[in-house]
């Protein structure tokens, strides 16, 4: 894995924003839009939603490394390891449809791949295990990042993420004895321990989203 790589791109793509506050302003322009389900603070609402989304992106180096590190464990790395190549290089060498996007806008995109491929691996892995890749409950992160990049757009990602893994894994990736020593090592207190790292991100930064909510 590359992800100094991923690192230095998000880096830049920060130093872009400070000096021109492109997604902030964007942001605001979105607010009024925004799905009601996604729950905002009344007070600096716009600056909450600009964190929460470079939290979202910054994050994605180090699920990448972690998901990984976690995949070598469980002996299924060979496996593992080029749906993540496949995140990061939507880093590194973004697909044409996302032409003409740049700074933290454009890496928002990209970190909602690498996040929904963590995210339909910690599925399989919940499948298979019982238990997820990495406890990192991203489900309503993702669904706030779906909102804000657009509906059609977004379901574009999710074709292209679904497709990847329909490819790369499937039940026998599973199969193997590696996989059935560490499926018992899952129990260990010590996994558990360095679990508890990886909390609810959405939840961290103050955005929320209420799901009973009926679209405007």
């Amino acid at each position: 894995m590359n992800t100094a790589a991923l690192r230095e791109q998000i880096h830049k793509a920060q130093q872009h924003e400070a000096e021109t506050s492109q997604l902030t302003r964007q942001l605001e322009s979105k607010l009024p839009h925004l799905h009601p389900a996604i729950q905002l603070p009344e007070v600096d609402a716009n600056g909450v939603l600009t964190r929460f989304v470079a939290a979202y992106i910054n994050e994605v180096p180090d699920l990448l490394d972690a998901a990984n590190d976690v995949a070598r464990e469980a002996g299924i790395e060979s496996q593992i390891r080029p749906v993540l190549k496949i995140a990061e290089q939507y880093f590194l060498q973004p697909p044409a449809i996302m032409a003409g996007h740049v700074g933290l806008d454009s890496l928002l995109d990209e970190a909602y791949l690498a996040h929904r491929f963590v995210e339909e691996v910690n599925d399989l892995y919940i499948k298979h295990f019982d238990q997820p890749l990495i406890p990192l409950d991203m489900t309503v992160a993702n669904l706030i990042a779906h909102q804000l990049i657009g509906e059609e757009f977004a379901n574009q990602l999710d074709e292209a993420v679904h497709h990847a893994i329909d490819e790369m894994l499937d039940d026998e990736s599973f199969a193997l004895e590696s996989v059935e020593a560490y499926r018992e090592k899952l129990n260990s207190p010590d996994t558990g321990a360095a679990w508890k790292r990886w909390p609810c991100m959405s939840r961290r930064l103050g955005v929320g989203l209420e799901l009973d909510q009926p679209a405007a």
